[in-house]
């Protein structure tokens, strides 16, 4: 995969930069300025960008900013964000953009290789990787709504269907059977009142939409 990386961190950009290259992958541009971000995506047009959420000259949102704009120019490039905190409304504005390809991960994620390797390549691949702490808070902060209608084994299906993986993993996770995932997950779609009929990336996007969006119906 061609890779562009802005971080303003000089020893985890090496350490990405070394990382990436020793798991086989190109890394085409790196940057640590908000200002330089936008240009390099547009230039090198990656399979992949990792941006940190809060750049300079500002360290605010510069980063998730520049993912936005560059998904505006380049409809479905896709990007995955590093934040040190979890901040819902970040992974609010990725997933309200409506479009496959994002992931948000607290950098303390990148330290476990493997994970991290496997969630740049399913963000590449046009599917979601989202943080377990950010979903958690996700649901947390989602008290009072159906999300409490759920039972303690849906609300486990549904966060790993979150994090991206698919209902094998879930169920090797879960030392369940893929029957009894998918019979959990008609259910969560059921009680969240969402259609059971999509499928990958797209079920995940449709459950955090409805997490980040304020419930209006009448129960």
């Amino acid at each position: 995969m061609r890779v562009v990386i802005a971080e303003d961190n000089v020893l985890l950009r090496e350490g990405l930069v070394l990382l990436l290259g020793s798991a086989g992958h190109e890394v085409v541009a790196v940057v640590g300025t908000a200002p330089e971000i936008v240009p390099a995506l547009l230039r090198y047009r990656p399979d992949v960008a990792v941006l940190d959420v809060r750049m300079p000259p500002t360290f605010r949102q510069e980063g998730l900013r520049a993912a936005l704009e560059a998904r505006a120019a380049v409809p479905g490039m896709p990007v995955l964000v590093l934040s040190q905190y979890v901040e819902e409304s970040y992974a609010a504005d990725l997933l309200g953009a409506g479009a496959s390809g994002v992931g948000y991960l607290l950098k303390d994620r990148v330290g476990h290789v493997d994970a991290f390797l496997d969630a740049l390549e399913r963000v590449a691949g046009g599917g979601t990787a989202l943080d377990p702490e950010v979903i958690s808070e996700l649901l947390t902060r989602r008290r009072g709504t159906l999300i409490d209608s759920l039972t303690s084994r849906e609300r486990e299906v549904l966060k790993l269907m979150a994090e991206g993986h698919g209902n094998a993993t879930i169920a090797r996770t879960l030392v369940i059977t893929e029957r009894s995932v998918s019979k959990h997950i008609g259910n969560v779609f059921a009680k969240l009142r969402l259609s059971p009929g999509d499928s990958g990336h797209r079920r995940v996007l449709a459950v955090l939409a409805y997490l980040n969006s304020p419930y209006q119906k009448s129960s």
